[in-house]
């Protein structure tokens, strides 16, 4: 996407520039690993010969097939043929602990957020669906639309798109299969966000400039939200670290539990509040600890909260989430389980009557 590419190549320049210069910038890249990729199908952008506002080859790479329909559905099989890029996608999503992403896009000018697809577990039977951390998510996308010089105003690009405050559930929006954004959050344990960041696709060059400046504020405040939360290590009696041990929020159970890397860290983005934190490992008594969590963003680090497992010691174990529409599985499941409740019902109101 033209002004997505240009937006990271003027973020690059604006942080190796500002170090030690610009007091917000220095705190923010002494405290946080940041990863820029500038473009993910280079195949597309250098087959748009002819640059348009509504230009759609761009999308697709060059066997034809567009990656943001390409990875892994938790919802339904996505028979889409795996990409190379995608799959190098998926393995440095795999290979790194990363816990806040946004990809950028063209064509609109709103903040989305996951889920993208859905079922009748998410809510997408009233047109909304919904994640365990749809509160977090609504935070990342205002965090960036009220940055934005103009995203917050919810102005659609036409008269049949508005977007109040500058946000939209993606499933709300349209129905995809096979996101990034959903995989990233699912399998990656990472919250991700889809920024459509112009109505026009392919801009004069003569207003990448603008572009830049209507959302260089945005990113930077973006960036600063991964130390939302809490984060810390699991560790046994010898303080060696635990790897793949769960940890997650009561309340908010991912359908892939989010787990310890091979360092034992742990990392969850949650809103200021009183929380209970549950981490479990294999065969061991869980520890439950509440914690307080206040607004951390400002200091660049997340409240810290170890957990120490002192009767055991092990090393790392294999965990793994299997490839298969997750969501689909669980919907099956809780399909199964109100059958019999309502038969129950039934049944207790015919032995009312007649004892009655």
């Amino acid at each position: 996407q033209t002004v997505g590419r240009e937006i990271l190549l003027h973020l690059i320049d604006l942080l190796v520039t500002s170090y030690n210069r610009d007091p917000v910038i220095t705190r923010l890249l002494n405290n946080t690993r940041i990863h820029i990729m500038p473009t993910m199908n280079p195949d597309g952008f250098e087959a748009t010969k002819v640059p348009d506002c509504y230009y759609t080859r761009g999308r697709y790479n060059k066997n034809g097939e567009d990656l943001n329909r390409n990875f892994p559905d938790a919802f339904e099989k996505n028979n889409a043929s795996l990409q190379p890029e995608t799959q190098a996608i998926m393995d440095w999503i795999r290979n790194e602990t990363f816990v806040l992403s946004a990809n950028l896009h063209g064509g609109a000018l709103v903040a989305s957020y996951t889920f993208d697809n859905g079922n009748s577990v998410t809510g997408s039977l009233k047109g909304y669906s919904r994640s365990p951390d749809d509160d977090v998510f609504i935070h990342l996308a205002k965090t960036y639309s009220f940055n934005h010089a103009s995203m917050y105003k919810g102005i659609g690009c036409d008269n049949r798109q508005t977007f109040p405050q500058g946000i939209t559930n993606g499933y709300s929006w349209y129905q995809l299969e096979g996101g990034m954004q959903d995989y990233n959050y699912i399998w990656g344990q990472c919250f991700e966000i889809t920024l459509e960041l112009s109505c026009c696709k392919y801009p004069p060059a003569d207003q990448l400039a603008k572009f830049w400046r209507d959302n260089k504020a945005a990113l930077i405040e973006y960036m600063k939200q991964v130390h939302l939360g809490v984060k810390g290590q699991v560790t046994d009696k010898n303080g060696n670290p635990i790897p793949n041990a769960i940890v997650e929020a009561e309340g908010r159970p991912h359908v892939c539990p989010y787990r310890t890397n091979e360092h034992g860290e742990y990392f969850l983005l949650l809103l200021p509040g009183t929380y209970v934190i549950n981490a479990t490992v294999p065969g061991f008594k869980s520890m439950l600890e509440t914690v307080e969590i206040p607004n951390n963003t400002g200091n660049f680090s997340a409240l810290k909260h170890d957990f120490s497992f002192s009767e055991v010691s092990f090393g790392a174990r294999a965990a793994s989430c299997p490839k298969i529409p997750l969501y689909q599985e669980l919907e099956r499941a809780s399909s199964a389980a109100v059958k019999p409740a309502l038969h129950f019902m039934g049944l207790l109101t015919v032995t009312l009557l007649i004892f009655k």
